[in-house]
């Protein structure tokens, strides 16, 4: 084909890509190579990296390699809470968050074998080791690399009064892969095979306070002011239902610290599968695909529920009086609630499986256009549901809202599978050097009517730059930028994780009636160096 007809057929595949959708936090981390190019590069797979990318793309290797990658990156997520005028949590319109903003974010990583570390840093560097090995004269190229399949590190416990930390005080999401044993196979001259199983330590850590401003707790302080006196005493009340029982503390505001949770869990050793296939028919064009297996991962670990004298003294008092008792029992109310709750939890939680295509255009000896199309399946995620090793007294107050199993706890999410789309270009001005440019729009998969800060991903942009510089037959060296951003506003009630004041939503929505505005900026710096036996 001529040159200006392959430039066509590169304008014509751009057009048709233009509607882009978008991911949720895969490969925002996982190849320096990738990133450049906007993670387009299923026909054009990078090196050792084709390992998650395509691994047949390694039927392309000559010789032995080992490539020494390592990448710096930092997440800065803002929230402003805005009370709106017609607010109201069950007659409550004085809420403290109104008009304030989160505070300073830092990053962290889990240790496999360690846990969370004691410092917090203004962003996170992860080195990586990855080999791959071929006989000239064979057919088959073997390799094996670590890498971060998916990760999100947020933490606002600089500031104790941040009013980001009642939905997430930390939140730590991380898939390392530690090895990955990979085959590609050279079928013909024009088409390769791969496969490989990547092996994963997984980690998923959630530490928030807690509060519920709700209509029902609303109108419960409401009645406990009008018929209790400020010292918290009433011997009425003492034959009554015990409202008044558990005195000052025991006042219940919807705007009150309620509760801090802590879960802390791993899956050590999680496989999947990755199979791809790279055709190649002629030096200006190539298809590749690649399918991603995902997994139901089963988690394992510890949780701790630290509950304030709020919901304490409350139930405390309501079990002092005369009939207090009898209305607990048909509510399903706990006798007591301990101060602190811990033991050991589980959950399987899915990694979503991932299908990627691509092309990959080169019109002219120094331009080359990759465009890729991409699917996971995040709506696995419309629930996560941990189970506890006993019943959970603070759980055991949900029952009001119709929650029977204080055993679990169901945390909605309503994520969403789409299509996402990504764009890399790169320029070859001399030998041994490429410069690389990469566009990602990234629609998120969490709806706006979902989104909240423990998942702060809306609509997103990537932008990357990159260069390769092949030092001399030994060693290459590839270099990359990246900067996303991207910003939501919900209006109050919008949003059935974070803003609903509806009656029976209690799980979760620690801003309800509130104005959330927002926004989230990932900065990324990485370098790999290749070495060529």
């Amino acid at each position: 084909m001529r040159a200006p007809l392959r430039m066509a057929a590169c304008a014509a595949a751009i057009s048709c890509a233009l509607p882009a959708h978008a991911a949720l936090v895969e490969n925002l981390t996982t190849s320096v190579v990738a990133m450049a190019l906007g993670n387009a590069v299923t026909a054009d797979p990078p090196g050792i990296d084709s390992v998650h990318f395509n691994p047949a793309g390694l039927a392309r290797l000559d010789g032995d390699l080992t490539q020494h990658t390592a990448f710096g990156a930092s997440i800065r997520a803002n929230a402003t809470f805005t009370r709106p005028d017609n607010f109201d949590i069950g007659g409550w319109k004085d809420d403290p968050i109104s008009g304030t903003s989160t505070g300073p974010m830092r990053q962290a990583m889990y240790v496999p074998t360690y846990g969370m570390p004691g410092w917090r840093l203004p962003g996170v560097v992860v080195p990586t080791l990855g080999f791959a090995w071929h006989n000239p004269d064979s057919k088959w190229t073997f390799a094996t690399n670590s890498y971060m399949a998916q990760a999100i590190s947020l933490d606002r416990t600089t500031d104790p009064n941040d009013p980001g930390r009642f939905d997430g005080r930390q939140v730590q999401l991380q898939r390392l892969v530690y090895a990955s044993p990979s085959f590609g196979y050279k079928y013909s001259d024009t088409l390769r095979f791969g496969a490989g199983v990547p092996i994963a330590h997984s980690a998923f850590v959630v530490d928030t306070q807690m509060r519920f401003p709700n209509q029902l707790l609303g109108i419960f302080g409401n009645l406990q002011k009008g018929w209790c006196p400020e010292d918290g005493g009433n011997i009425i009340d003492v034959f009554g239902f015990g409202l008044c029982g558990g005195g000052k503390e025991g006042m219940v505001s919807p705007f009150k610290t309620a509760a801090a949770m802590r879960l802390e869990m791993t899956a050590p050793v999680d496989p999947t599968l990755n199979l791809g296939v790279l055709w190649e028919p002629a030096p200006w064009f190539a298809f590749g695909a690649v399918y991603q297996g995902g997994s139901k991962t089963r988690y394992t670990g510890k949780y701790e529920f630290d509950t304030q004298p709020m919901l304490r003294n409350f139930v405390k008092g309501l079990n002092s009086s005369l009939f207090g008792p009898v209305a607990g029992a048909i509510l399903g109310l706990p006798q007591y609630i301990p101060e602190v709750q811990k033991g050991n939890m589980s959950a399987t939680i899915a990694f979503p499986s991932h299908v990627q295509v691509g092309v990959k255009f080169k019109p002219v000896k120094y331009v080359q256009l990759n465009v890729d199309a991409s699917y996971a399946h995040w709506s696995d995620w419309n629930q996560l549901v941990f189970e506890f090793d006993q019943s959970i007294k603070l759980l055991e107050v949900a029952r009001l809202y119709g929650i029977p199993d204080s055993t679990k706890l169901k945390i909605p999410r309503g994520y969403k599978s789409v299509v996402n789309f990504g764009y890399g270009l790169q320029l070859f001005p001399f030998d041994g050097m490429a410069l690389r440019f990469g566009y990602e729009p990234r629609k998120s998969s969490v709806p706006l009517n979902k989104i909240d800060l423990i998942a702060p991903l809306p609509d997103t942009r990537l932008y990357s730059v990159g260069l390769n510089w092949r030092i001399n037959k030994s060693y290459e060296l590839n270099l990359t930028g990246s900067y996303m951003k991207g910003k939501f506003d919900a209006p109050a009630e919008t949003s059935d994780n974070m803003n609903s004041t509806k009656f029976l939503n209690i799980i979760y929505n620690p801003y309800a009636g509130h104005d959330v505005a927002g926004d989230i900026k990932v900065r990324y710096f990485g370098f790999s160096l290749v070495e060529h036996f």
